[in-house]
């Protein structure tokens, strides 16, 4: 471990399943929430801060976590909201010229739980065959983690993203077009790329349509952010109202609400995408990305039938034919569902910020407002 004494714990899963394992980060802290998986083989530091993983609990299947350090630098939020940390091996000793401090004391000053030495190749493939499943771990006793873990409702039913976004507006970047960011957990990675575009005015995810045009964007993006978007329908119809009046891109959660918004509906997966190595297809260029992925729910591409608008799927996930980005004709708006900015992650969707100034920089030129 990173320091201090090795403390013996237990995670323990809704099901009864049982991994021994030493306590690491937060003293004394239990930990309980939806257990899921993260492929990525680096970059463990931005997955633990970025909010999306609100209400769960991350399971790196890389090995060896932890390895570089920590600095300040890389945070993807302004904290940490995991609900903790599972790794097979914490390294002892990081070793990186951008370290700061080692991953376990990083934990312990966010005031989170982690537990190392799981058998997380076990315990991935018992997430792979049953679905994510909440589970617990701290130093009780196996039965009175198995009544937490059981206590625990997952991300079904529930609004994350009040616990995240913003509770005040702010502006990043700088430039000639004026972009409203609404925060459902916005990534720091995507700021920088959208203030690369622009003026950059955040904005809390409650903030209503008329508010968000009052602001004269030139564009509006809909960020990440996690848990149901179900629990947001009412965030769902101010962004119905936003289709057609100025561009629009979304990701990942921001995905899902406009989906909802134009009247498709969204599936929970068994166990999500979460991970730096996804194949997706660009079906309007043919064009094979790996992409940078961390999402439980997903729009559902057969429910575009019938709809009022011309909606299209853009792009699919190549392992299971999931929808990954939608187009609405007509209205100069998009999303995907993959992270174009990663953090960590490939860069191969990087274009679809180019994407989003073409359409805001066509927007200008028409000096009108979409129709």
């Amino acid at each position: 471990m990173s320091s201090g004494q090795i403390r013996d714990g237990a995670l323990v899963l809704a099901d009864g399943s049982v991994f021994e394992g030493e306590l690491i980060g937060a003293e004394h802290v239990v930990a309980s929430g939806e257990v899921v998986f993260n492929t990525a083989l680096s970059g463990y530091q931005e997955i633990i801060t970025d909010p999306s993983y609100a209400g769960q609990l991350i399971t790196f299947t890389y090995p060896h976590i932890g390895n570089y350090g920590v600095n300040a630098t890389d945070a993807e939020s302004r904290g940490v909201f995991c609900r903790g940390v599972i790794v097979r091996e914490l390294a002892r000793r990081p070793s990186n010229y951008r370290s700061e401090q080692g991953l376990g004391e990083y934990l312990a000053s966010q005031g989170l739980a982690g537990i190392a030495g799981i058998d997380t190749r076990r315990l991935t493939r018992l997430i792979r065959s049953q679905g994510a499943i909440p589970g617990a771990f701290g130093g009780l006793s196996e039965s009175e983690l198995l009544v937490r873990a059981q206590q625990e409702s997952g991300t079904d039913g529930v609004d994350l993203v009040s616990t995240v976004t913003t509770t005040d507006s702010y502006t990043v970047g700088s430039g000639h077009r004026r972009i409203v960011a609404l925060d459902f957990g916005i990534k720091t990675t995507i700021l920088r790329h959208l203030g690369s575009l622009g003026t950059v005015e955040v904005v809390p995810a409650s903030t209503s349509a008329s508010d968000v045009l009052a602001r004269e964007p030139d564009g509006v993006f809909l960020s990440n952010g996690p848990g149901d978007p179900g629990m947001l329908d009412s965030v769902s119809r101010e962004v119905a109202q936003l289709v057609g009046a100025v561009p629009l891109f979304g990701i990942c959660l921001g995905h899902q609400l406009l989906g909802r918004a134009i009247g498709a509906s969204t599936v929970k997966l068994p166990f999500g995408h979460h991970g730096g190595n996804h194949p997706v297809k660009d079906l309007t260029t043919n064009r094979i990305e790996i992409t940078s992925q961390n999402h439980n729910f997903a729009v559902d591409a057969d429910s575009f039938t019938g709809l009022e608008r011309d909606v299209h799927m853009t792009h699919v996930n190549l392992n299971d034919g999931v929808c990954e980005g939608l187009e609405v004709r007509g209205a100069q708006c998009f999303s995907v569902q993959h992270h174009p900015e990663a953090g960590p992650g490939p860069h191969d969707s990087i274009y679809l910020f180019d994407r989003f100034a073409a359409l805001m920089d066509a927007q200008r030129s028409s000096g009108k407002a979409v129709r």
